[in-house]
C-alpha cells in the first residue's frame, strides 16, 4: 500500500505532467503496478470502448485474435480488419488494442529456504562523490541471509572484483560463518560469460568459494525475482539509511551504516514471525553457518609495476615512492583498500597509505633522502662536483672567469690544485676573478703534501712544514675564511 500523498503525486505526474508509468515508478521508487493502480488504469481495460468509434463492429474479432495471439502487433491487426472493411486509422486501432490486449501476470511461489542455506548478493550504486580532485563512484556491497534476513553492507569507491571479494570476506567475519549457497545477478565480478546454462564464473570468485566452501549460483537472465530479498534489502538501505544521511569520509559512512544495521535493520520484525526480530532469528541461524577457515581469503590487488626514471610508480590515479635503487627494476604492487605495498621479489621495499585523490605524489621522506645522498655521492665523483662541494663560492668565481674569456676546465684544475694545497678556501673580495688571482692571494705556495680536503678556515694558510716560506704579500684580512 502507498500513502495518500504518494498517490496524489503519482496521479499529478501522470495526468498533469504526462509522465510515463515507468518514469513515475523510477522517480518515486515504486513498482509500475503500483502506479497503474494509483491512476486506475484497470478501468480502461474493460471490453467496451469508452465511446462509439469505427472500431466497434470489429471488437469481437480483435478480442478473439488477441486471446489467441496476445503479442500480435496492432499494425498487423490493422491490415486484418482493413481487409474486412475497416476504414478508420491505425492510431485509433492502437488505442483500442492497448486497452484490450491481455496483460498476463506471472505467478511466483514463495521462496522457502533452510537456515544458513542461502545468501543473496548485489551491488547498489549511490552516485558519485569528490575525494580531493578525484570523482569517485560510490557503491554499496549488500549481502543478506535469505532465512533470517540479517544483512551486511559496506560502501566502496568502485565495484572492482577486489572490493566485491572484500565485501564477502568481511561479511563472513561479521557473521562468524558462511552460507552454503550464494545467489548472484549476472554481474561481471561473478559471471564472465554465459551461454544458456553454461556459465564461466570469475576465477577469483571460484577461489573465494573454494576457500569458504560455498557454492556460487547465478540467477537466470532477467529474473530479478530470484534474488528478491537482496533487492528489497537494497531498497530498505536507500529509504531507511541513505535518505538524508550526511558523512565526512568513507570510514564515517561505513561506521554509520553498521550502526544503523545493528540498531534499526536488525531490530525490525522478522517477516516469518512477527513475534521475533531479525536479530533473534539470526541468533538461531548463526550456529548452522559453515565454520570459517583459519585464515581469511586474500583480497589484495596485485599488479606488475616499473619506474623508468623517477622514484615513483603509478597506481590508481596517484604516484607512490620507492627507494632509488629500485628504479628500473620490475616490481610487484600489492594494494588493499587502505594500504599500498611495493615488493621487490618477496621483499617489501615500500609501504604507503592509499590515496583516493588524484595526481598525488605519496612520498616516503626516507626515499627522498636516499636519492639526495646518491646525488651528492655522484656529484663528488666529478672534478667540478668535488670543487663545488668543497668550495661552494668557486661557482661564482668560475662564472666570472668564464665571462672574461678564461677556460672553465683550466680554471677548475687550478682551483683543485689550490684545494689540495690549502684545503677549503673562500675568496670573497678578490678584485679579479680566476684561479690565478686566488693563488696570488694564497701566497703562490709551491706544491706540498695535501692538506685535509675540508680543513677549517685558515688551516691551509700557512706553508706545510719543510717547505719554503711565502714569496709575496700575505693574504689580507677578509680574503680567506
Amino acid at each position: 500500500m502507498i500513502s495518500p500523498e504518494t498517490r496524489v503525486q503519482i496521479r499529478r505526474y501522470f495526468f498533469a505532467e504526462h509522465w510515463k508509468i515507468g518514469t513515475i515508478a523510477q522517480a518515486l521508487d515504486v513498482h509500475p503496478d503500483t502506479v497503474r493502480r494509483a491512476i486506475e488504469v484497470e478501468r480502461f481495460q474493460h471490453a467496451e470502448p469508452l465511446r462509439p468509434s469505427m472500431v466497434d463492429p470489429y471488437l469481437p474479432f480483435v478480442r478473439q485474435v488477441l486471446e489467441q495471439h496476445p503479442r500480435l502487433r496492432a499494425t498487423r491487426l490493422y491490415h486484418m480488419i482493413r481487409d474486412r472493411g475497416y476504414t478508420g486509422s491505425v492510431e485509433q486501432l492502437r488505442r483500442v488494442v492497448a486497452r484490450l490486449r491481455p496483460q498476463p501476470r506471472e505467478a511466483f511461489l514463495r521462496l522457502q529456504v533452510f537456515p544458513a542455506e542461502q545468501a543473496q548478493v548485489d551491488w547498489a550504486y549511490f552516485g558519485s562523490v569528490m575525494v580531493g580532485r578525484a570523482k569517485r563512484q560510490l557503491s554499496c556491497f549488500v549481502i543478506t541471509l535469505s532465512w533470517s534476513r540479517v544483512l551486511y553492507l559496506e560502501f566502496f569507491f568502485d565495484q572492482t572484483t577486489e572490493n566485491f571479494l572484500r565485501g564477502h570476506v568481511r561479511a563472513f567475519q561479521d557473521w562468524s560463518g558462511a552460507p552454503r549457497v550464494i545467489l548472484y545477478d549476472n554481474l561481471r565480478s561473478a559471471v564472465l560469460e554465459r551461454r544458456g546454462d553454461q556459465i564461466h564464473f570469475n576465477p577469483r570468485l571460484l577461489e573465494l568459494a573454494a576457500h569458504y566452501h560455498f557454492v556460487p549460483r547465478p540467477c537466470q537472465v532477467r529474473a530479478g525475482n530470484q534474488k528478491g530479498r537482496v533487492e528489497r534489502a537494497i531498497r530498505y538501505v536507500r529509504d531507511s539509511f541513505w535518505a538524508g544521511r550526511v558523512f565526512t569520509t568513507l570510514a564515517d559512512c561505513n561506521r554509520q551504516a553498521l550502526l544503523w544495521r545493528d540498531e534499526v535493520a536488525h531490530q525490525r520484525r522478522w517477516p516469518d514471525d512477527s513475534a521475533r526480530s531479525v536479530a533473534q532469528a539470526f541468533a538461531e541461524e548463526q550456529p548452522r553457518l559453515l565454520p570459517l577457515p583459519l585464515h581469511p581469503f586474500n583480497t589484495d590487488r596485485m599488479e606488475e609495476v616499473r619506474s623508468r626514471k623517477t622514484i615513483y610508480v603509478h597506481f590508481d590515479l596517484n604516484d607512490y615512492s620507492i627507494p632509488p635503487e629500485a628504479v628500473g627494476r620490475p616490481l610487484t604492487l600489492v594494494a588493499s583498500d587502505t594500504d599500498v605495498r611495493i615488493l621487490d621479489g618477496v621483499t617489501e621495499i615500500a609501504r604507503h597509505h592509499r590515496s583516493y585523490d588524484r595526481q598525488q605524489s605519496v612520498l616516503d621522506p626516507a626515499h627522498e633522502q636516499a636519492l639526495l645522498r646518491t646525488k651528492r655521492k655522484a656529484l663528488n665523483q666529478t672534478r667540478a662536483g668535488r670543487l663545488a662541494l668543497a668550495v661552494p663560492e668557486s661557482e661564482d668565481l668560475l662564472e666570472r672567469a668564464f665571462a672574461q674569456g678564461e677556460s672553465a676546465a683550466s680554471q677548475t684544475a687550478q682551483l683543485l690544485r689550490l684545494l689540495d694545497l690549502y684545503g677549503r678556501f673562500a675568496p670573497r673580495r678578490a678584485g679579479s676573478p680566476g684561479a690565478e688571482h686566488a693563488a696570488r692571494l694564497l701566497g703562490r705556495l709551491p706544491v706540498a703534501p695535501k692538506s685535509p680536503l675540508f680543513a677549517p678556515a685558515g688551516a691551509g694558510s700557512q706553508p706545510p712544514s719543510g717547505g719554503s716560506g711565502p714569496r709575496g704579500p700575505s693574504p689580507r684580512s677578509g680574503d680567506l675564511r
